[in-house]
């Protein structure tokens, strides 16, 4: 079962952008570390990051080609893309939202997720393990297996 693991704007910058918040791990060593997991599940992952807000909308248009589930972690459009809220809701593929902080316990305006609504669920707060477990998440939810 293919499902995009889908990174919004800065995670490119993982491992050198703010490393008391976000860690020293980049999104390649998140990818590699979760591998594992995704064969464990027999997941086929594809992974995407983008800076841009249409490009991102795009990735999750093109879903409906038979792409299971989005983990999707959205950086800051989290809190301000109607669009990207709009594409999820639109396209009906599962997604399950993923943060590797614990966005309800930083800044206030972190504390809404645009998302969420039309997300399965939301995993905050294990730093690069959010990944591994929004896989799993996806992965019982499109089987009903833990």
């Amino acid at each position: 079962m293919k499902i995009l693991v889908l990174n919004g704007p800065n995670l490119n910058l993982l491992g050198s952008r703010q490393p008391d918040i976000y860690g020293a791990t980049t999104l390649a060593e998140i990818e590699a570390s979760t591998a594992e997991v995704a064969r464990a599940l027999a997941l086929e992952t594809e992974w995407r990051q983008s800076n841009h807000e249409g490009e991102l909308v795009d990735l999750i248009h093109a879903t409906r080609d038979g792409t299971g589930g989005i983990v999707m972690n959205a950086g800051a459009y989290t809190h301000t893309s109607v669009a990207l809220r709009d594409a999820v809701a639109a396209v009906g593929t599962p997604v399950v939202e993923v943060h590797m902080s614990n966005i309800h316990a930083r800044e206030e305006f972190r504390h809404v997720s645009l998302l969420a609504p039309a997300a399965i669920g939301q995993i905050v707060g294990f730093g690069p393990a959010s990944y591994a477990l929004g896989l799993r998440a996806i992965a019982t939810h499109l089987t009903g297996r833990l």
